[in-house]
């Protein structure tokens, strides 16, 4: 399945099959509230953090792709990814875009 953040995909003739997504919800860890709030007080980069978000995005891509094989797509185009908090120490993140048959 070919994936893009383009409305279209060169040399091809597309289908649409309409839109598709898919999210999850992450928390923190309380250890690593603690590491990662240390750092906040000396500086540089929240590995911990960004490896939970890194996770969730591609959790959710992959939701997104099942949906889109459902639908019998050879692609998705226009994909986006919003992310937003949904209580303290949560946040969802959500991947979207059009499902696409080559014709």
């Amino acid at each position: 399945m070919i994936l893009v953040n383009t409305d279209y995909i060169s040399g091809k003739e597309l289908q649409t099959l309409g839109l598709v997504k898919g999210s999850t919800i992450q928390t923190r860890n309380i250890a690593r509230d603690i590491t990662q709030g240390l750092k906040n007080l000396v500086g540089g980069e929240l590995k911990a953090y960004n490896e939970m978000m890194m996770e969730a995005r591609a959790l959710a891509t992959k939701r997104m792709t099942e949906e889109a094989a459902a639908l019998h797509a050879d692609g998705i185009v226009n994909i986006r990814y919003a992310t937003s908090a949904v209580m303290q120490g949560a946040a969802e993140v959500i991947a979207y875009g059009t499902a696409v048959k080559f014709i």
